[in-house]
């Protein structure tokens, strides 16, 4: 695994302390829980629902295990990795990598060389999913 990811969006890199985890949050940014269950419920461009069960949403998939307790099992670094990029965590999964462009197969166009979400989004992804203990 490599030491650490681009950050697409605004040029900087960040490295997990270790494999498990990035520790800092991307660009210095503080995420809001709100906004981040919005985006997991919303299509485009998290669309979390459609493989997982969240709490509190009553559309779910059953593809990826459901997210219910995530944010007692997992640290914040943790999670945010797993957003960012969940193939350093499980290479064969089939997670989009939400936050990486760099070594990616059959990329929709329209994410072609950028992130599926910007540092924000992943943030407040985070967020929530910190909540969900």
């Amino acid at each position: 695994m490599a030491a650490g990811c681009a950050a697409p969006d605004s040029g900087r890199a960040f490295a997990p302390a270790n494999d498990d985890g990035i520790p800092a949050p991307l660009d210095g940014l503080t995420g809001d829980a709100a906004r981040g269950l919005w985006l997991m419920r919303a299509r485009d461009p998290a669309n979390c629902v459609l493989c997982h069960a969240v709490p509190g949403v009553s559309v779910a998939g059953d593809v990826g295990p459901s997210l219910a307790g995530t944010g007692a099992r997992l640290t914040v670094a943790q999670l945010r990795l797993r957003v960012v990029d969940e193939r350093r965590v499980t290479p064969q999964t089939i997670m989009p990598s939400y936050h990486v462009v760099a070594d990616l197969n059959d990329v929709a166009p329209q994410y072609r060389g950028r992130p599926i979400l910007d540092a924000q989004a992943v943030e407040d992804i985070v967020a929530f999913l910190a909540t969900l203990r």
